[in-house]
Protein backbone atom coordinates (compact mmCIF):
# COMPACT_ATOMS: atom_id res chain seq x y z
CA UNK A 1 0.00 0.00 0.00
CA UNK A 2 1.37 3.57 -0.52
CA UNK A 3 1.99 6.26 1.49
CA UNK A 4 -0.44 8.98 2.60
CA UNK A 5 0.89 11.86 0.61
CA UNK A 6 2.41 15.08 2.14
CA UNK A 7 -0.36 17.09 1.79
CA UNK A 8 -2.41 14.76 4.42
CA UNK A 9 0.40 14.54 6.52
CA UNK A 10 0.18 18.02 7.17
CA UNK A 11 -3.38 18.03 7.02
CA UNK A 12 -3.63 15.69 10.39
CA UNK A 13 -0.09 17.50 11.83
CA UNK A 14 -2.20 20.11 12.24
CA UNK A 15 -5.20 19.04 13.47
CA UNK A 16 -3.28 16.98 15.98
CA UNK A 17 -1.10 20.07 16.94
CA UNK A 18 -5.04 21.87 17.52
CA UNK A 19 -6.14 19.44 19.44
CA UNK A 20 -3.43 19.34 21.81
CA UNK A 21 -3.64 23.23 22.21
CA UNK A 22 -7.54 22.48 23.15
CA UNK A 23 -6.67 19.54 26.37
CA UNK A 24 -3.95 22.22 27.65
CA UNK A 25 -6.30 25.12 27.10
CA UNK A 26 -6.93 27.16 30.54
CA UNK A 27 -10.52 27.24 31.60
CA UNK A 28 -12.40 30.26 30.52
CA UNK A 29 -12.47 32.77 32.66
CA UNK A 30 -15.75 34.23 34.38
CA UNK A 31 -16.46 37.17 36.45
CA UNK A 32 -16.62 35.69 40.31
CA UNK A 33 -17.52 39.23 41.73
CA UNK A 34 -20.69 39.38 40.17
CA UNK A 35 -23.35 37.43 42.99
CA UNK A 36 -26.35 37.85 45.03
CA UNK A 37 -27.02 37.03 48.34
CA UNK A 38 -29.83 34.38 49.10
CA UNK A 39 -30.63 33.24 52.54
CA UNK A 40 -30.59 29.92 53.87
CA UNK A 41 -32.64 30.04 56.77
CA UNK A 42 -36.02 31.69 58.18
CA UNK A 43 -35.29 34.39 60.38
CA UNK A 44 -36.32 34.84 63.16
CA UNK A 45 -37.31 31.11 63.41
CA UNK A 46 -39.59 31.41 66.81
CA UNK A 47 -42.68 32.35 64.59
CA UNK A 48 -42.65 31.03 61.16
CA UNK A 49 -45.58 33.62 60.39
CA UNK A 50 -43.58 36.40 61.90
CA UNK A 51 -40.66 35.87 59.62
CA UNK A 52 -38.90 38.88 58.41
CA UNK A 53 -36.72 36.99 56.04
CA UNK A 54 -37.57 33.61 54.80
CA UNK A 55 -35.50 30.70 52.90
CA UNK A 56 -34.90 31.23 49.64
CA UNK A 57 -35.42 35.05 49.43
CA UNK A 58 -32.71 37.51 47.41
CA UNK A 59 -31.07 39.78 50.01
CA UNK A 60 -29.60 43.40 49.84
CA UNK A 61 -26.80 43.61 52.01
CA UNK A 62 -27.62 47.32 53.76
CA UNK A 63 -24.62 47.23 56.27
CA UNK A 64 -21.96 44.55 57.59
CA UNK A 65 -21.60 44.61 61.41
CA UNK A 66 -19.01 41.85 61.89
CA UNK A 67 -21.35 38.27 62.05
CA UNK A 68 -24.24 40.02 61.67
CA UNK A 69 -25.78 41.90 58.50
CA UNK A 70 -28.34 44.23 58.30
CA UNK A 71 -30.07 43.23 55.06
CA UNK A 72 -33.63 44.07 52.99
CA UNK A 73 -35.45 41.26 51.55
CA UNK A 74 -36.30 41.72 47.53
CA UNK A 75 -39.15 39.63 47.80
CA UNK A 76 -40.84 41.69 50.18
CA UNK A 77 -39.42 44.84 51.12
CA UNK A 78 -38.81 43.56 55.03
CA UNK A 79 -35.52 44.60 57.02
CA UNK A 80 -33.81 42.75 59.65
CA UNK A 81 -30.53 41.67 61.40
CA UNK A 82 -29.35 38.39 60.09
CA UNK A 83 -26.25 35.91 60.86
CA UNK A 84 -23.76 36.64 58.31
CA UNK A 85 -23.39 32.24 57.73
CA UNK A 86 -27.64 32.30 57.07
CA UNK A 87 -26.70 33.27 53.63
CA UNK A 88 -25.13 31.83 50.29
CA UNK A 89 -23.54 33.82 47.46
CA UNK A 90 -25.07 32.65 43.86
CA UNK A 91 -22.92 33.50 41.06
CA UNK A 92 -24.20 32.83 37.22
CA UNK A 93 -27.85 31.99 38.97
CA UNK A 94 -26.84 28.42 39.55
CA UNK A 95 -23.72 28.41 41.03
CA UNK A 96 -24.18 28.36 45.04
CA UNK A 97 -21.16 29.25 47.36
CA UNK A 98 -21.13 28.11 51.15
CA UNK A 99 -24.75 25.49 51.22
CA UNK A 100 -24.60 22.34 52.11
CA UNK A 101 -26.40 19.19 50.26
CA UNK A 102 -29.17 18.88 52.82
CA UNK A 103 -29.86 22.60 51.97
CA UNK A 104 -29.59 22.11 48.31
CA UNK A 105 -32.27 19.54 48.29
CA UNK A 106 -34.09 22.24 50.45
CA UNK A 107 -33.74 25.22 47.93
CA UNK A 108 -34.87 22.74 44.81
CA UNK A 109 -37.80 21.70 46.35
CA UNK A 110 -39.56 25.32 47.58
CA UNK A 111 -42.31 26.28 45.42
CA UNK A 112 -41.62 27.45 41.37
CA UNK A 113 -38.80 24.96 41.33
CA UNK A 114 -39.62 22.51 38.44
CA UNK A 115 -38.24 19.72 37.34
CA UNK A 116 -34.53 20.07 35.82
CA UNK A 117 -34.60 23.05 38.24
CA UNK A 118 -30.88 22.73 39.01
CA UNK A 119 -27.91 24.38 41.12
CA UNK A 120 -23.87 23.68 41.22
CA UNK A 121 -22.43 23.61 44.89
CA UNK A 122 -19.05 23.19 46.61
CA UNK A 123 -18.59 19.67 47.42
CA UNK A 124 -18.53 19.23 51.14
CA UNK A 125 -17.08 15.34 50.70
CA UNK A 126 -14.73 16.16 48.42
CA UNK A 127 -13.00 19.54 49.24
CA UNK A 128 -12.07 21.67 45.68
CA UNK A 129 -14.66 19.76 44.05
CA UNK A 130 -18.32 20.48 43.05
CA UNK A 131 -21.61 18.81 42.69
CA UNK A 132 -24.85 19.40 40.69
CA UNK A 133 -27.67 18.71 42.01
CA UNK A 134 -31.13 18.45 40.39
CA UNK A 135 -34.86 18.67 40.87
CA UNK A 136 -36.65 15.74 39.43
CA UNK A 137 -39.51 13.91 39.24
CA UNK A 138 -40.38 10.35 40.67
CA UNK A 139 -44.06 10.10 39.91
CA UNK A 140 -47.44 10.74 41.87
CA UNK A 141 -46.30 13.92 42.10
CA UNK A 142 -43.61 13.50 43.94
CA UNK A 143 -39.93 14.92 43.62
CA UNK A 144 -36.23 14.06 44.87
CA UNK A 145 -33.30 15.66 44.17
CA UNK A 146 -30.28 14.25 42.19
CA UNK A 147 -26.65 14.63 43.11
CA UNK A 148 -23.31 14.51 40.84
CA UNK A 149 -20.23 14.72 41.19
CA UNK A 150 -18.03 17.00 39.13
CA UNK A 151 -14.68 16.56 38.66
CA UNK A 152 -12.01 18.26 37.63
CA UNK A 153 -9.01 17.75 35.66
CA UNK A 154 -5.34 19.13 36.20
CA UNK A 155 -5.57 21.42 33.48
CA UNK A 156 -8.54 23.01 35.11
CA UNK A 157 -11.19 21.20 33.01
CA UNK A 158 -14.40 19.97 34.05
CA UNK A 159 -16.44 16.46 33.41
CA UNK A 160 -19.49 14.34 35.37
CA UNK A 161 -18.84 11.70 32.36
CA UNK A 162 -15.10 11.17 31.52
CA UNK A 163 -15.95 10.88 27.31
CA UNK A 164 -16.87 14.96 27.98
CA UNK A 165 -15.28 17.50 29.27
CA UNK A 166 -15.63 21.06 29.65
CA UNK A 167 -12.95 24.57 30.18
CA UNK A 168 -15.76 25.64 32.17
CA UNK A 169 -18.95 25.01 34.55
CA UNK A 170 -20.94 27.31 32.31
CA UNK A 171 -20.06 25.45 29.22
CA UNK A 172 -20.97 22.44 31.56
CA UNK A 173 -24.56 23.75 32.27
CA UNK A 174 -24.89 24.63 28.69
CA UNK A 175 -24.41 21.64 27.14
CA UNK A 176 -27.17 19.64 29.62
CA UNK A 177 -29.20 22.13 29.05
CA UNK A 178 -29.43 20.86 25.34
CA UNK A 179 -28.90 16.90 25.76
CA UNK A 180 -29.15 14.96 29.09
CA UNK A 181 -26.38 12.98 28.20
CA UNK A 182 -26.53 9.67 30.94
CA UNK A 183 -28.29 12.80 33.46
CA UNK A 184 -31.57 12.35 35.16
CA UNK A 185 -33.30 15.06 33.29
CA UNK A 186 -31.76 17.93 30.84
CA UNK A 187 -31.17 20.79 33.26
CA UNK A 188 -34.08 23.29 32.75
CA UNK A 189 -34.00 26.51 35.19
CA UNK A 190 -31.59 27.61 37.71
CA UNK A 191 -33.12 27.63 41.46
CA UNK A 192 -35.56 29.66 41.93
CA UNK A 193 -34.44 32.85 43.97
CA UNK A 194 -37.47 34.18 45.66
CA UNK A 195 -37.26 38.43 44.72
CA UNK A 196 -34.68 37.47 42.16
CA UNK A 197 -36.73 35.39 38.84
CA UNK A 198 -39.72 37.41 37.07
CA UNK A 199 -42.36 35.37 38.95
CA UNK A 200 -44.63 36.51 41.47
CA UNK A 201 -44.14 35.68 45.39
CA UNK A 202 -47.57 35.33 45.89
CA UNK A 203 -50.23 34.43 43.18
CA UNK A 204 -54.16 36.05 43.88
CA UNK A 205 -56.96 34.07 43.26
CA UNK A 206 -58.14 33.10 39.91
CA UNK A 207 -60.99 35.21 39.09
CA UNK A 208 -63.99 33.76 38.93
CA UNK A 209 -66.25 32.11 36.27
CA UNK A 210 -69.51 33.95 36.11
CA UNK A 211 -71.94 31.44 34.25
CA UNK A 212 -75.88 32.48 33.45
CA UNK A 213 -78.75 29.88 34.83
CA UNK A 214 -79.64 27.17 31.97
CA UNK A 215 -82.27 28.50 29.57
CA UNK A 216 -85.64 26.69 29.84
CA UNK A 217 -87.22 27.04 26.27
CA UNK A 218 -90.89 27.25 27.82
CA UNK A 219 -89.75 30.56 29.23
CA UNK A 220 -88.61 31.63 25.91
CA UNK A 221 -90.97 33.34 23.73
CA UNK A 222 -90.93 33.85 19.62
CA UNK A 223 -90.46 38.05 19.74
CA UNK A 224 -86.96 37.19 21.56
CA UNK A 225 -85.72 34.99 18.34
CA UNK A 226 -87.18 36.51 15.55
CA UNK A 227 -87.76 40.47 17.10
CA UNK A 228 -86.06 43.25 14.61
CA UNK A 229 -85.28 45.04 17.78
CA UNK A 230 -82.41 45.05 19.48
CA UNK A 231 -81.94 43.19 22.85
CA UNK A 232 -80.35 43.80 26.06
CA UNK A 233 -77.84 40.51 26.22
CA UNK A 234 -77.53 41.45 29.98
CA UNK A 235 -81.46 41.11 30.48
CA UNK A 236 -82.77 38.78 27.57
CA UNK A 237 -82.86 34.86 28.56
CA UNK A 238 -81.83 34.55 24.63
CA UNK A 239 -78.05 35.87 23.21
CA UNK A 240 -77.74 37.53 20.33
CA UNK A 241 -75.58 34.51 19.24
CA UNK A 242 -77.77 32.33 19.90
CA UNK A 243 -80.55 34.26 17.63
CA UNK A 244 -78.49 34.31 14.76
CA UNK A 245 -77.45 30.55 14.91
CA UNK A 246 -81.30 29.87 15.20
CA UNK A 247 -82.02 32.08 12.21
CA UNK A 248 -79.12 30.97 10.18
CA UNK A 249 -80.44 27.44 10.58
CA UNK A 250 -84.41 28.25 9.70
CA UNK A 251 -82.87 30.25 6.87
CA UNK A 252 -80.57 27.15 5.41
CA UNK A 253 -83.24 24.50 5.80
CA UNK A 254 -86.47 27.08 5.33
CA UNK A 255 -88.14 25.26 7.94
CA UNK A 256 -90.80 27.32 10.33
CA UNK A 257 -92.55 30.74 9.33
CA UNK A 258 -90.62 31.87 6.15
CA UNK A 259 -91.68 35.67 6.80
CA UNK A 260 -90.51 35.34 10.36
CA UNK A 261 -86.76 33.87 8.65
CA UNK A 262 -86.40 36.81 6.34
CA UNK A 263 -87.19 39.02 9.02
CA UNK A 264 -84.73 37.84 10.70
CA UNK A 265 -82.54 37.70 8.56
CA UNK A 266 -82.14 41.67 7.43
CA UNK A 267 -82.32 42.31 11.27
Amino acid sequence: MGSRSSKDRRSSNSQASLLSQEVNAEPAAVDDNRHVVVSLYNYPSEELTDCLIRVGEKLNILSEEGDWWRVSSSATGKESYIPSNYTAKVFHRWQFKGISREKAEELLLLPYNQAGSFLIRESQTCIGTHSLSIKRSIGSGRASVKHYRIHQLQNGWYYISPRLTFSSLTQLVDHYSEVADGLCCLLGEPCFIFGSNNVPVTTSAPPMAVRKATLNWKDVDSSMIFSKDKVDTEESLVSEGLREAINSYLFMTNEGNCEDCELSWNT
